[in-house]
């Protein structure tokens, strides 16, 4: 035990932007015989990485460090703390030829993914001409070859004889779908069935993509004109649409150790890997999946590259489009066109994707009903929008299990029958908020609805649990099959006993679990945009800060909350803070994608 006394010295206080951890980094290189320059960078360096960042570029001035002359860049160099070169030494930190200083664990994270995506990348062989898969793709699409499908059509084309695939595009392009099709075409060129496992970051965001995928196999065999040749059924047979995997499980996340059991040595049991939500995968998980699928095996990245990144560090789906569009190789496909019938909103995401203030403005009063902006600055008018989104929660019957005005006549819905239709009530109206805490946090929206809930339907105040009530999980729980992201709906059986649902309104597989037994769990009237991400709703109202120097403001927040929404949008928020938020693009700093381009430039 370390029996030196704790003292803070001049150097770690000096700097008022520096949270506690940054200042015991600065701390713990100066007790580890590391200069007060060191000591300096490394604690902005923390810093920055708390910010999602991999690394901290010296001469940038970055998150309002004092940017590092030349000179002492070189000295950072030569100290014994610092790897800098190829001399392939561990360090505490790393100063690559570029300038950017890491910590140890990024720039290890960084240089594995960076070699991985060069390898698969060099390992894959070009794909087979359009013609050779006319009839297939055909078969596949059902004759269909309008301008709107090409661009699916040759992303299920191009994966053929890829070791990693990236496809990319806003809502309602058709990911999913074009992923089945991918699949069921890598299974046609390999002349056989083949072991295939799908995943994504949360529960939540892997349940969806497995029902997609069972409503997309439905699709294909039920079309009515040209459904799927018998001959293709083994091969989609073959395509999991069961057990909804996170990508923790897919590599056997060991929590007593911190780390996954499966790697190169011990690899993912699969001949295609494909991952959802791509958006959400930080740079560590990224250099794990990569290291855990094997090398003759195709991983297939599935996502939106202009959503917010991840929690972690890193923006690995937009650093791999970027590399990728940048050095072309046919393993990039972005679908542009969305098949949404609501072409008004398709405006307003496209607005907010480009950070157009004017063209924003315009697409909304084109939308006329289906979108709006209400300015919110303070908590009055904040108050004023959720007596009014309450009431409307309120006046729907559906959302207790109830019977709809004028349903007096028809047969009592069995519980199965009311989670059903209270879920797809649930999916109707989402608000989702930039803020987790505060008063225009999540945390507190979700009370004051569920307090207004409560005097229209006359609940007692002091009832935790009672019909209507809708809860999101927090923690995955794997026996329960509950995961991080799942939303259930609080019903009364006919004799006032009380469960939650959880599934969807179009999943047969619903299920119910008395109240106690629920893993880690919060209401779910109101959630953030982040906790939103692979969800979508019918009406979603967006609710951003009040003040416009938010931290938390971007182009990317604002652009993930709106996309959310399937056929009608509300825009709370003030005209300056919508302008700031437009105008601010989060841009992480690191090496990934320089480093995909310099590799790519030397071959």
């Amino acid at each position: 035990m370390n029996a030196s006394p704790f003292t803070r010295s001049a150097g770690e206080m000096a700097v008022e932007a520096w949270r506690p951890l940054d200042r015991l980094v600065h701390r713990w290189v100066i007790r580890h015989g590391g200069s007060p320059l060191l000591a300096e960078t490394a604690a902005w360096a923390s810093l920055a990485e708390g910010h999602g960042d991999a690394a901290l570029p010296l001469a940038s001035g970055r998150h309002g460090m004092p940017p590092i002359d030349p000179a002492d860049i070189a000295q950072l160099r030569e100290e014994p703390l610092v790897a800098s070169g190829a001399d392939g030494g561990v360090r505490p930190f790393a100063l690559d030829a570029a300038g950017r200083f890491y910590l140890w664990r990024n720039h290890a994270d960084e240089c594995s993914a960076a070699m991985h995506v060069q390898a698969r990348r060099a390992a894959s062989s070009a794909a087979p001409a359009a013609t050779e898969l006319q009839a297939d793709l055909d078969a596949l699409f059902h004759g269909e070859r309008r301008a709107e499908v090409q661009p699916q059509r040759e992303a299920v084309r191009s994966v053929c004889g890829k070791r990693l695939f990236v496809l990319t595009g806003g809502p309602g392009t058709g990911k999913t779908t074009t992923v089945l099709r991918m699949l069921l075409m890598l299974q046609r060129q390999a002349g056989q069935p083949l072991a295939i496992r799908i995943a994504a970051p949360t529960g939540k965001a892997a349940q969806r993509l497995v029902q997609s995928l069972r409503q997309g196999k439905q699709n294909l065999l039920g079309h009515p004109a040209l459904p799927l040749p018998p001959d293709w059924q083994p091969l989609l047979d073959a395509i999991p649409d069961g057990e909804a995997l996170t990508v923790h499980r897919l590599l056997g996340y060991q929590p007593w150790r911190n780390a996954f059991r499966r790697s190169a040595r011990d690899p993912i049991a699969a001949d295609v890997v494909v991952v959802d939500e791509a958006s959400m995968i930080d740079l560590a998980m990224l250099r794990c999946l990569l290291a855990a699928v094997r090398p003759d095996a195709t991983l297939v990245l599935v996502g939106d590259a202009d959503q917010l990144t991840s929690v972690a560090t890193g923006s690995v789906l937009l650093d791999l489009v970027g590399a990728f569009e940048a050095a072309p190789r046919g393993d990039l496909l972005r679908l542009a066109h969305s098949f949404r019938a609501e072409r008004e909103l398709v405006a307003i995401n496209e607005a907010v994707r480009g950070g157009d203030a004017a063209a924003l403005a315009a697409a909304v009063r084109a939308a006329g009903g289906a979108a709006a902006l209400h300015p919110v600055a303070d908590e009055r008018q904040l108050r004023q929008r959720i007596a009014g989104w309450a009431a409307a929660l309120a006046a729907d019957p559906v959302l207790r299990g109830l019977p709809q005005p004028g349903d007096h006549g028809a047969t009592p819905a069995s519980a199965e029958e009311a989670a059903h239709a209270a879920l797809a009530a649930l999916a109707e109206r989402q608000l989702l908020s930039a803020l987790r805490e505060g008063p225009f946090g999540a945390v507190a929206l979700n009370a004051a609805i569920e307090a207004a809930l409560r005097r229209a339907w006359g609940v007692p105040s002091g009832s935790g649990w009672y019909a209507g009530r809708a809860v999101i999980i927090t923690r995955n729980d794997y026996a329960a099959g509950l995961f991080n992201g799942d939303v259930g709906i609080c019903l009364a059986a006919a004799d006032g006993t009380l469960r939650v649902w959880f599934g969807a309104a179009e999943d047969a597989g619903l299920r119910s679990f008395a109240p106690h037994t629920l893993p880690a769990h919060e209401g779910a009237f109101a959630i953030t945009i982040h906790k939103s991400q692979g969800s979508e709703y019918r009406h979603a109202a967006v609710l951003l800060p009040p003040r416009a120097d938010s931290r938390i403001l971007s182009r990317q927040l604002l652009y993930t909350g709106v996309s959310r929404a399937r056929e009608a949008v509300g825009l709370w928020a003030s005209p300056d803070v919508l302008a700031t938020a437009l105008a601010t693009e989060v841009n992480r700093s690191g090496g990934l994608q320089p480093r995909l381009l310099e590799s790519g430039n030397r071959e």
